[in-house]
């Protein structure tokens, strides 16, 4: 049977990918090309065309588990996704493994609309609930870094346990593999809590030169996201979370224990990251 990676080429799919890989486990990647990088099989695929929605499966059948990552840069994702479920479901498909984020949950708006759904249909399914990415700092903030030597948020003093993109492919991995996470929303977060001033501390101790934290309005943070070509809700949803950041929930997530709580905690740390990538913010 085969695992299929929607949005293999991206921060955790193509990381996903090479574990399965290294295990002999038969996967097909998607992209919007069509290609992978390093000879991994993929298919032609878009959530905006639907169009290409069957062509996983069309290329191979034995499709039985998914790694689901939604369509970006919106937040009614539910028309789009909910065909590609349905059909999934009628392929066969019998396990989703969903990249969520912390502050969402099974019947909540956004990508918890997706955990509903899926878990509705009555199949396996998985929901990592994942804070921040390390790699955030390489694509969110690596401009402002690079030329204002600033990360800007609304976050306040929340902290946040930032998580690698490869410890979250590990813990997708697990997740496909195994029977140890099923029917689960399992927080996923790194080892260690930063505010934002944290970071900027890190960052300028790494990098030898000052980085501040400007604290800035929500609708300051919603603007820089929408610079980035995102829609205005989709803008404001990211802004919202970070306000929740200040009100602790991603802390929470971070040390969440007992009862039905499910946790990964991820091995790599932030500073590790840095210095691997400092390169990249020096300044032209």
């Amino acid at each position: 049977m085969t695992i299929l990676v929607v949005g293999g080429t991206g921060k955790t799919g193509l990381k996903l990918a090479r574990l399965l890989r290294a295990a002999n486990i038969p996967l097909l990647i998607t992209s919007r090309s069509g290609t992978a990088p390093e000879s991994l099989p993929a298919v032609k695929f878009d959530w905006y065309d639907p169009s290409t929605f069957a062509a996983p499966f069309e290329k191979d059948p034995n499709i039985d588990k998914v790694y689901f990552i939604g369509p970006s840069g919106t937040v009614d994702i539910m028309p789009l996704v909910k065909p590609f479920i349905d059909l999934a479901h009628e392929k066969g498909v019998k396990k989703w493994v969903i990249l969520s984020s912390a502050q969402s949950y099974r019947g909540g708006p956004w990508i918890g609309t997706v955990h509903q759904y899926v878990h509705d249909k009555g199949v396996v399914n998985v929901a990592l609930r994942s804070s921040w990415f390390h790699e955030n700092f390489t694509f969110q903030f690596i401009e402002s870094i690079k030329k204002r030597d600033e990360i800007i948020s609304n976050a306040e003093d929340g902290r946040i346990p930032f998580i690698a993109a490869q410890d979250i492919a590990q813990v997708a991995f697990d997740a496909l593999t195994t029977n140890d996470y099923d029917y689960a929303e399992p927080f996923v977060v790194g080892p260690e809590l930063f505010t934002y001033d944290d970071v900027a501390a890190l960052l300028s101790d790494v990098l030898g030169r000052k980085i501040t934290h400007r604290h800035v309005p929500v609708e300051e943070v919603a603007a820089f996201w929408q610079g980035y070509g995102v829609t205005e809700g989709f803008a404001a949803g990211l802004a919202g979370m970070e306000k929740g950041i200040a009100n602790g929930a991603e802390e929470k997530a971070f040390i969440a224990e007992g009862g039905r709580t499910v946790k990964y905690v991820g091995k790599l740390k932030l500073r590790d990251y840095l210095e691997k990538n400092k390169d990249i913010w020096v300044p032209a």
